[in-house]
C-alpha cells in the first residue's frame, strides 16, 4: 500500500507543472531535496507564488533505498514541519528520542562508567527530538506540497541560465521554458553551482573519516534512547528508528570510521558486520545485524564565506556541511528555511522587494553565526574524541562525568541540542508565519 501512494503522489507531482513560458513568480528555488522543499512549502504557504526546479524525478527520491539515511529532527525543527502541515504525515514513522546517552569507549572493551544522559523528563517530558528515515521525510513533503496550488514543481528540470539582475532574476529551464521571480535560493547541497557562479568561495577541509550509515535490527528493544559512543575512530552512533512491520526492532547506524577501514568493513558479510557492530557497542540491545543494503559517504567540513549575493540566498548544505558527530546537519538546514522564510514573507507583507539586498543581509546576519558557532563545537568535539590518547581520555571522562552532574548545564546543553536557544523564528517555536 505505501509502494502505491508513493507511486500516485511521484506521479501527480511529475505531471504538468502549469508553468508556462514567461510567467513570473516570486520564488525560485534550484533544489528539491529536503531543505529545498521546506522552504518552498514555507513560502507558498503563505502565500507567496514559488518554483522548485530539482534534476531529479520525485520517483527516483522516494525510491525504498534512496540513500540508506536517517534525520535526527531536534524539538525546533519538529515544530517548523508542525508548522508547516508537514509533521502529520510523517509522525507514524517517527521515533522518539527520550533519552540520550553519551560515552566514551574502547573497541572491545566496556564503555567508560563515565557518561552524560540526557533524560526527557528533566524538562517537559515530551521528546527530545524524533528519528525519521529521510524516505519518510520526502513523502511527507511531497504530500504537503501536492496540496499548494502556489507551488510549481519542475522536475525533472534543470537551469540553462540564470541572471540575477538589479530588479529580478531572469531564468531559463532546459526545455526551454523562460521564469522571472524576484529571488533566488540555492538548495542544491554542497556543490552547489549557483554558489560557484555567484563567486562565493568557501572554507573546506576533508576529514580523515568516512560515515557508514544503514539500518540495524537487535533483540531488544531501544527504549526511545540514543547512544553515542566516542571511539578513537569517531563517534559511533545508534539511533531509535520505529520497529519493522515484522516487528523487527530497528535503530539508525552513523559509525564514523577511517576511510580505509570503512571500505574493508562495507564489505564484510551480514554476519561479520554484526561481530563488529557489537564489537563498537556492546550488548545491551543484544544481537546486531544489518538489515538491507549499506551506505558509505566521505566527511568534510565546508562553509560559505557569505550567504548571499544580488537576488540570491544559500540554504543547507549549499552554506554550510559539518560532521556528524550532533546529529545537527538537516536542523541548521530548516533553521535557515525558518529564518529565510520569515524574512521574505514579511518584507513581502510590508510592501518591500522580498529580493532586495537589505532582506538579504537580514537573513545572513540571522544565521551565520548560529552555523559558526555549531560548526566550531562539532569539528572540536570531532578533533577531542577521535583519539586514543591516554591524558585526552582522562580529560574527556572527567568532563563527562562534571557535565551529568551539574543539572543546569545538563539541561542549557539539552536545549541546545533541541534547537531552543537564541533568536528564535517564528516557525521553530512552532508559530505560523
Amino acid at each position: 500500500m505505501a509502494g502505491t501512494m508513493a507511486g500516485a503522489m511521484a506521479g501527480a507531482m511529475a505531471g504538468s507543472d502549469g508553468l508556462q513560458d514567461g510567467a513570473t513568480v516570486e520564488v525560485l528555488i534550484s533544489g528539491g531535496g529536503m531543505v529545498g522543499m521546506t522552504i518552498a512549502i514555507a513560502l507558498a504557504q503563505a502565500g507567496l507564488e514559488v518554483v522548485v526546479i530539482d534534476r531529479r524525478p520525485p520517483q527516483e527520491a522516494i525510491r525504498e533505498a534512496h540513500d540508506g539515511r536517517a534525520s535526527a529532527l531536534a524539538r525546533g525543527s519538529q515544530q517548523v514541519l508542525a508548522a508547516l502541515g508537514i509533521w502529520p504525515a510523517m509522525a507514524g514513522k517517527a521515533a522518539p528520542i527520550l533519552d540520550i546517552r553519551v560515552s566514551d569507549g574502547q573497541i572491545g572493551r566496556p564503555a567508560s562508567p563515565f557518561f552524560v544522559h540526557y533524560d526527557h523528563d528533566t524538562l517537559d517530558g515530551a521528546p527530545l527530538g524524533h528519528i525519521v528515515e529521510n524516505r519518510d521525510i520526502r513523502l511527507a513533503l511531497l504530500a504537503r506540497a501536492a496540496g499548494l496550488p502556489r507551488l510549481h514543481l519542475a522536475a525533472p528540470a534543470a537551469l540553462a541560465d540564470c541572471r540575477r539582475e538589479a530588479g529580478a532574476v531572469s531564468a531559463r529551464l532546459d526545455d526551454g521554458r523562460h521564469l522571472r521571480a524576484a529571488l533566488l535560493v540555492a538548495a542544491e547541497g554542497r556543490d552547489s553551482a549557483l554558489r560557484r557562479e555567484a563567486g562565493i568561495r568557501v572554507t573546506a577541509w576533508d576529514y580523515p573519516q568516512a560515515g557508514i550509515v544503514c539500518t540495524v535490527g537487535h533483540e531488544r528493544p531501544h527504549g526511545g534512547v540514543a547512544h553515542e559512543n566516542f571511539l578513537p575512530a569517531g563517534p559511533f552512533a545508534l539511533l531509535p528508528l520505529v520497529d519493522g512491520a515484522d516487528g523487527t526492532h530497528r535503530s539508525s547506524l552513523v559509525w564514523t570510521e577511517r576511510r580505509a577501514l570503512a571500505a574493508e568493513m562495507l564489505a564484510l558479510d551480514d554476519a561479520a558486520f554484526g561481530r563488529e557492530l557489537e564489537r563498537r557497542f556492546g550488548d545491551s540491545l543484544g544481537r546486531l545485524r544489518p538489515l538491507g543494503k549499506r551506505w558509505s559517504y566521505p566527511l568534510s567540513l565546508q562553509h560559505a564565506e557569505r550567504y548571499v549575493d544580488r537576488r540570491l540566498a544559500l540554504v543547507g548544505d549549499a552554506a554550510h556541511v559539518i560532521h556528524p558527530i550532533a546529529g545537527q546537519g538537516l536542523n541548521l538546514g530548516l533553521r535557515d528555511v525558518a529564518a529565510l522564510a520569515e524574512t521574505v514573507v514579511d518584507a513581502r507583507r510590508l510592501g518591500l522587494d522580498p529580493g532586495s539586498a537589505e532582506t538579504l543581509a537580514a537573513y545572513q546576519r540571522w544565521r551565520r553565526f548560529d552555523n559558526t558557532v555549531l560548526m566550531v563545537v562539532t569539528d572540536s568535539l570531532n578533533r577531542l574524541f577521535s583519539n586514543d590518547l591516554a591524558p585526552l581520555r582522562l580529560a574527556r571522562d572527567l568532563g563527562l562525568a562534571a557535565v551529568d552532574h551539574v543539572p543546569p548545564l545538563k539541561r542549557l546543553f539539552m536545549r541546545h541540542a533541541m534547537g531552543l536557544v537564541g533568536d528564535l523564528p517564528r516557525l521553530i517555536r512552532g508559530e505560523a508565519l
